[in-house]
């Protein structure tokens, strides 16, 4: 299977530069895995339509931390920007570098008077380890010079940085939101909660998966990067006893997928962290999730793909093209589909 299988034709105009207000009143597509049907909803939060107390909501509380950083180069004074990806314990991370060849090991980075860094290794997908020196707790001096790492499609400045954040983000870790769960306000958990929907979380810190496009032409020829995801035993035995009584486990988002799909083992969710490459293309067979709720993605990603396995290539770029024709908006900040 080609990588190109999964192309299609997106107008620029399309790409959503800004999240709409309130969050909840984005459009909704509805699209059957079985058949294909597409409908639609005017607003997000009619979503409380198609779900009742036979569901699971599974939602990635991963919270964004302001990842990008701007310094420069301790010697030439040259401008650097580096993105944080993955902690490796004691103030050292994994990071994405502009510009890269300029950056050898052994590179001092000077950010502010009390952030500074080293390039102490090189990563196998072109990034850098970087040992940072805080004078200061590291947390509270990125919270005040990071920037939001809003993905590159996005050219206008996010005045608010709460809005690429989900209401329901509490663990610090990932360098972009789970955009799905945007969409969610909190009077819309309340009402779901009423109506007898079960709520549930996991963990799954978004890395470099979300920012490295597909470069291979094959599609299995494609190398997912490492991402850390943490199940705890009340959610595993929240929706093992679901799933046991028949009901329908649904995952906010493809960050919430990989989890759940990566956790499970002989049809059980396992609680328990982990590092996960999950890679999900059309043939793989699902093995917890039922349906999905999910953003418009990117032509030739992976995440394009992972909802092409779940209700077929054909069925999603039908209802792709059907969305461009109604003009929806697309990407992190953009419109939602649910496939049931």
């Amino acid at each position: 299977m080609k990588v190109t299988d999964f192309d299609y034709e997106l107008p620029e105009e399309l790409i959503a530069q800004h999240p709409v207000e309130p969050r909840d009143s984005s459009r909704l597509m509805l699209l059957d895995k079985h058949s294909g049907a597409v409908s639609h909803k005017e607003h997000f939060y009619e979503i409380i339509d198609e779900l009742g107390e036979n569901d699971v909501l599974v939602f990635n509380d991963t919270k964004v931390i302001p990842a990008r950083l701007y310094g420069h180069r301790k010697g030439s004074g040259g401008k650097v920007e580096v993105l944080l990806l993955t902690p490796c314990g004691d103030n050292r991370w994994e990071c994405l570098v502009k510009p890269g060849k300029k950056c050898p090991i052994g590179q001092e980075l000077v950010f502010d008077d009390r952030l500074s860094g080293e390039v102490v290794d090189k990563t196998s997908f072109g990034g850098r380890i970087i040992q940072f020196t805080a004078d200061g707790v590291f947390d509270d001096i990125i919270q005040e010079i990071g920037e939001m790492p809003l993905p590159p499609y996005i050219h206008e400045k996010l005045e608010d940085k709460d809005r690429y954040q989900t209401v329901y983000a509490r663990e610090k870790g990932s360098a972009a939101a789970p955009t799905a769960g945007l969409h969610f306000t909190p009077n819309l958990l309340e009402k779901l909660k009423d109506k007898g929907v079960t709520l549930a979380f996991v963990t799954l810190h978004v890395g470099l998966g979300t920012f490295r496009p597909v470069s291979v032409d094959t599609i299995k020829d494609h190398e997912m990067h490492s991402e850390y995801y943490v199940v705890t035993q009340e959610t595993a035995d929240l929706i093992n006893t679901a799933k046991a009584n028949g009901k329908r486990i649904i995952a906010v988002g493809t960050t919430s997928v990989r989890t759940l799909e990566s956790a499970t083992k002989d049809g059980k969710v396992q609680a328990g962290h982990d590092w996960t490459q999950i890679f999900i293309y059309p043939g793989y067979e699902y093995k917890i999730v039922d349906a999905l709720i999910t953003n418009f993605h990117l032509p030739q990603s992976t995440l394009l793909m992972l909802i092409s396995a779940l209700a077929g290539r054909e069925h999603c770029l039908a209802a792709y093209k059907e969305a461009v024709e109604k003009r929806y908006r697309f990407f992190s900040f953009g419109d939602a589909m649910f496939i049931r």
